[in-house]
């Protein structure tokens, strides 16, 4: 599911990371999609349950199925939500365990540019669901300064260093998303972009949340003791902390959202 220089396993790590952001561009993204309640749902690409715990939290579902590679990352979810509505399983989003037409809605967070073939991830998200439901997704804007971990991204990039990248970056556009959706023969579709703010208590504290990431870990390690000073040093210039120590900025990400063609009347 995942190209093989990225892989999320380590839930506790990603939700340091990536879930706070997940659930602040989440909520947005709800909002947006202003679902009726009861419905059943699949997270595909659930990872540490961030976004499914919002569902649980704010739709009131009849059900909600999590999917996603990593064991580690569904452990940590089984922990986080055990409720009996919600059921976390290892599967692929290109090839969804379950039949045609079985849910009312289906959200992928921050998952596409991770998949490697994005159309036929599309493609089994509106297998899944019944005609007249929702297929949807939001993911930070790769290619325009959207990422929230762009900020050292570009810093480790600037030292000549060259982390992992998505391997399928395109997918974080607007446009191409739009192209995608309509391409399966999703109707009705949507797009909006998403704005986000994150506050860190300190800069121990952004740096432990960033440096664990799978895109950063392995630069980072490889990386001498002054290199990293370095780094650090850059960092701080880039992200100016506050009176009180905080470090807050923002990121940006494309949601869009279609409906699978009802039946004929």
């Amino acid at each position: 599911m995942f190209g093989p220089q990225i892989c999320f396993d380590d839930g506790a790590a990603y939700e340091q990371m990536m879930g706070v952001w997940s659930q602040l561009a989440g909520k947005v993204f709800l909002e947006w999609l202003a679902p009726s309640w009861g419905l059943r749902w699949i997270d595909i690409g659930c990872g540490s349950g961030a976004f499914t715990e919002l569902l649980v939290k704010h739709c009131n579902p009849a059900e909600v199925q999590g999917i996603d590679p990593s064991e580690g990352q569904l452990a940590f979810a089984r922990a986080r939500l055990a409720a009996p509505l919600t059921k976390f399983r290892q599967g692929d989003a290109m090839a969804l365990p379950f039949p045609a037409h079985r849910f009312d809605a289906a959200v992928m967070a921050l998952v596409l540019v991770f998949v490697s073939d994005p159309s036929k991830s599309i493609e089994e998200m509106a297998r899944v669901v019944a005609p007249g439901g929702t297929v949807a997704t939001y993911v930070w804007d790769m290619l325009s300064g959207g990422n929230p971990l762009d900020p050292i991204l570009d810093e480790i990039r600037a030292m000549g260093h060259t982390p992992p990248r998505p391997p399928q970056m395109d997918a974080s556009r607007k446009d191409e998303l739009r192209d995608l959706w309509v391409g399966v023969g999703l109707e009705a579709v949507e797009t909006r972009t998403i704005t986000v703010q994150r506050t860190f208590a300190d800069f121990d504290d952004f740096w432990m949340a960033k440096v664990r990431a799978p895109t950063i870990a392995p630069t980072v390690a490889a990386m001498g003791s002054g290199e990293i000073a370095t780094l650090k040093r850059r960092l701080r210039v880039r992200l100016p902390a506050d009176a009180a120590g905080r470090i807050t900025y923002g990121a940006r990400a494309h949601a869009i959202k279609g409906r699978v063609r009802p039946w004929p009347e």
